[in-house]
């Protein structure tokens, strides 16, 4: 493969485009990146992608806003991981922010409740697209395979903690005796400690210190303090993106705190599926309504959403910065690298159950939870919905339409479609 280092002005505009376009959550926005940056402008091979990949997967927080960091920083190094790390997740943020201001302010808007139908329907059909691609990259022997069926069984029917599957896998996977052919090591530079304990020291810096001032001025029982204190745990702990950790984070935000309600919980799921960006930004719709709530209107909300921000995404790039130069040192290690690859089967199975919760919120209006998972109601089917997912799938698979395209088709179709019903 042809590879190239390009300007840093090139490798930010890019970065811009994929934060606009990185709609479909991890799914998509991991088939996104792919299609950019290995097919398109090789600025990655396949294997160094799928070993940042793995990397990405095992770490707390949004896998594909890692990924997009580390990208960056093998590409301009620190400043390159910040730039695309931080474009990712602005221009979503930016619009969660603002419908976070609007909902608040107003509720349901019903124009925009309309496109956001449409687009809905457009995101199921493009995370199924998603699903397909990285299946085909990802599942290459018969135990891949059943690895991912198995993935998706102990989620979805069994309810089984992710970090329990990627763990098992991870253990089937480095004593998996490989039949492939050795592969030629691949030389890497070492790695001082001083500069990783240096910029683990940095990292950690940005993210707690901040953390304590705001709990030393505002007191810890002020909503402030709250949000920073109860959004730095969830960073922690989101082992397996959003989805994993959305009935703790609901469950506190709506019972423990009182920050929203219910119904408001789900529109902010809503919003947060719908727009750019990774899903977890369902935290700062969380965060405004707290500080809306609980802090005086508008500036205390966007105080609250810009504080939840900080929290969620400042450990994302301190395990990225202080992990990143040890990505390589994969390649020289035929058990690790075999873990990681059964983890990126595991993967798919995640991805194909995000992809059937997803379906089913979309396009059934009552979902009944029993011992095998979730299942609809068939009564409750909503025909525009599916029609909608159609037309997006006709446009994507058939058409090869791009995603902006699709999304604004399926837009105006739903507005069209509430206005006349």
């Amino acid at each position: 493969m042809d590879r190239r280092t390009p300007s840093f002005g090139e490798a930010l505009a890019v970065w811009a485009k994929i934060g606009i376009l990185s709609f479909g959550g991890p799914a998509g926005q991991i088939a996104l990146m792919h299609r950019v940056l290995v097919d398109e402008k090789k600025w990655m091979d396949e294997k160094r992608y799928l070993a940042a990949l793995n990397f990405c997967m095992l770490l707390p927080g949004p896998e594909a806003m890692q990924l997009a960091t580390y990208a960056g920083w093998s590409l301009h190094g620190w400043r390159g991981g910040l730039a695309a790390g931080t474009l990712f997740v602005l221009p979503g943020a930016l619009v969660v922010l603002i419908l976070s201001m609007i909902y608040a302010a107003f509720g349901q808007v019903p124009v925009v409740a309309a496109l956001f139908f449409g687009i809905k329907a457009a995101v199921l059909a493009i995370v199924i697209e998603a699903l397909l691609r990285v299946a085909k990259r990802a599942l290459k022997h018969a135990s891949d395979w059943w690895i991912a069926g198995l993935a998706f069984l102990a989620l979805y029917v069994f309810a089984i903690p992710f970090p329990l599957i990627i763990l098992a896998a991870a253990l089937f996977g480095f004593f998996r005796v490989s039949t492939a052919a050795p592969e030629t090591a691949v030389t890497t530079t070492p790695v001082p400690w001083r500069q990783t304990a240096s910029t683990l020291a940095l990292w950690l810096a940005l993210w707690l210190v901040p953390l304590g001032l705001i709990i030393l001025c505002f007191g810890r029982d002020h909503v402030f303090a709250q949000t920073a204190l109860f959004f730095s745990k969830l960073a922690v702990v989101t082992f397996g993106g959003a989805y994993a950790v959305l009935s703790y984070m609901a469950q506190q935000a709506v019972e423990n705190f009182g920050w929203l309600t219910a119904p408001q919980m789900i529109d902010g799921l809503g919003l947060a599926e719908t727009t750019p960006g990774p899903l977890i930004l369902v935290t700062e719709f969380v965060g405004y309504m707290a500080g809306y709530r609980n802090a005086g209107g508008m500036w205390g909300g966007i105080a609250a959403a810009l504080i939840t921000l900080w929290m969620t995404f400042t450990p994302c790039f301190l395990w990225i910065m202080a992990g990143a130069p040890y990505i390589e040192r994969l390649h020289n290690m035929p058990r690790l690298s075999g873990a990681l690859a059964a983890v990126t089967a595991a993967v798919v199975g995640v991805i194909l159950n995000l992809t059937v919760w997803f379906a089913l919120h979309v396009l059934f209006a009552t979902l009944t939870r029993t011992r095998f998972g979730l299942v609809p109601e068939f009564s409750s089917l909503d025909p525009a919905a599916l029609s909608l997912s159609v037309i997006a799938a006709i446009a994507l698979f058939a058409f090869h339409r791009g995603i902006i395209r699709t999304l604004l088709l399926t837009a105006i179709l739903g507005l069209a479609w509430k206005s006349l019903f």
